[in-house]
């Protein structure tokens, strides 16, 4: 027998949870020009206000089926080339981006009331820059990025353990060499949307789209 979950209660309760947003308003004359410096302007506030994770994004790659594959990583710089993320290259989002370089991101700021959705191409960046990155992190994080078999299915918690143990000890007496297999990616954007929760569900949109190398801007209904 299939168990069929059908709680009236618990939907109704989720059908009242709801937030009228008003903190913060974007306007036309607001709204920075260059939409890498509009997002840089959020992130400032972002990270010097009270976001748990400030520079957490959702992303959004492909997988050979064709369906979509999301998860969260981190921000680690942002540019006017773009935003630059770092990983392992055999993870299943490694792998996805090796075969379409399409992507899409999602921040969301909920103490500000505020979303930022992204979409463009992916590369992979130089030896040297992630090399720079690699050594810039906590030993633990240096030695967890040989640990781990990204998105390979294990045995079990006491596999990542052991493999730890053994880098620990390898590279007791000498310098943590970045994994050939980790690096970082550049998302080059064509496409920003600028999101500012309002009252009554009619929130202020802004969307950037790149034209011969001109930015485009576009106020949405909500």
């Amino acid at each position: 027998m299939v168990a069929c979950f059908n709680d009236q209660k618990s939907g109704e309760m989720l059908r009242d949870i709801r937030t009228n947003y008003g903190k913060f308003e974007l306007s036309e004359d607001g709204i920075n020009k260059n939409p890498f410096k509009q997002l840089q302007s959020w992130l400032d506030e972002a990270i010097s206000g009270n976001e748990t994770e400030p520079t957490a994004m959702v992303l959004s790659t492909i997988d050979g089926n064709g369906m979509p594959d999301s998860r969260v990583v981190l921000l680690k710089e942002l540019n006017n080339r773009g935003l630059m993320f770092f990983t392992n290259y055999n993870s299943k989002k490694g792998r996805q981006i090796g075969d379409n370089p399409h992507v899409a991101v999602n921040i969301f700021w909920p103490e500000l009331e505020r979303q930022v959705r992204i979409k463009g191409t992916v590369e992979m960046i130089g030896e040297k820059e992630s090399d720079a990155y690699y050594k810039s992190r906590p030993i633990d994080s240096q030695l967890g990025a040989w640990a781990s078999p990204q998105s390979e299915v294990i045995e079990s918690r006491e596999v990542l353990d052991q493999n730890y143990r053994l880098y620990q000890e390898y590279f007791k007496n000498r310098e943590i060499e970045k994994p050939p297999h980790w690096g970082g990616f550049l998302i080059r954007p064509s496409y920003f949307e600028f999101w500012q929760g309002r009252s009554n569900r009619l929130h202020d949109r802004f969307v950037f789209s790149l034209s011969d190398d001109q930015w485009i801007i576009h106020r949405l209904a909500p």
